[in-house]
């Protein structure tokens, strides 16, 4: 939900046009969700709450946090992960088949 003055970009409880379908992706603080390339194709991915860090094949992560958009296909990812003390909610928008 957004507060006021918040400019982080949402798309909760926003209506899309019929031609797209979206999922939440909750990730607990201290859990990791395994990267599946599959899961990803094809959507636009909205952190909605809290942060997530992708951690690569060969080490190393980034961080994203509420408001970042991000494309997940593609990439030499081993998984993603929520290291903060809240839950992090992530937004998948996609074409519907």
């Amino acid at each position: 939900m957004d507060e006021p003055g918040d400019d982080h970009l949402s798309l909760l409880d926003r209506p899309l046009p019929p031609t797209f379908e979206q999922r939440e992706i909750a990730i607990a603080p201290g859990w990791e969700r395994a990267y599946a390339e599959a899961e990803w194709r094809d959507a636009l991915v909205v952190v909605e709450h809290g942060e997530i860090e992708l951690e690569y094949l060969r080490g190393g992560c980034q961080s994203f946090q509420r408001g970042d958009v991000l494309w997940l296909v593609g990439l030499p990812l081993r998984a993603l992960r929520n290291d903060g003390c809240e839950p992090a909610l992530l937004l998948a928008v996609s074409r519907r088949p």
